[in-house]
């Protein structure tokens, strides 16, 4: 992905100044709504590593798998607290319009933000 291009995210800065530099490791995101959009980020641009890595131990697969057929395309973040956060992540997959509507836990774990578990709504 070209750095100065909009952040996938939808924060309306370029993905350089937002999510990029969380994906590259040179930040660590301040908030669970930042982490959440930088995972969804990762998720639009291919870099499961991040997704990974901000995945709480306990909860997370042993492999995430790419899914060359979903291509994200827009978040919207309908409300955020502390340790959540609820959105909505608009993708295609085949031709076929879909979204996730998730509610989001995070956790702060040796002094960073992960992903613990979100229930779908």
């Amino acid at each position: 992905m070209q750095l100065q291009r909009p952040c996938p995210c939808g924060s309306g800065t370029t993905y350089d100044g937002c999510c990029g530099r969380l994906h590259r490791g040179a930040a660590q995101a301040e908030t669970a709504e930042e982490l959440m959009r930088s995972r969804y980020a990762a998720y639009a641009v291919g870099d499961l590593d991040h997704v990974f890595r901000t995945w709480h131990p306990r909860t997370r697969p042993d492999v995430l798998e790419p899914d060359p057929t979903l291509t994200w395309t827009g978040l919207r973040i309908l409300g955020s607290g502390e340790d959540w956060v609820e959105f909505v992540a608009f993708y295609e997959r085949a031709g076929v319009l879909g979204e996730r509507h998730e509610r989001s836990r995070f956790q702060r774990r040796a002094g960073r933000w992960v992903y613990l578990d979100g229930d779908l709504t």
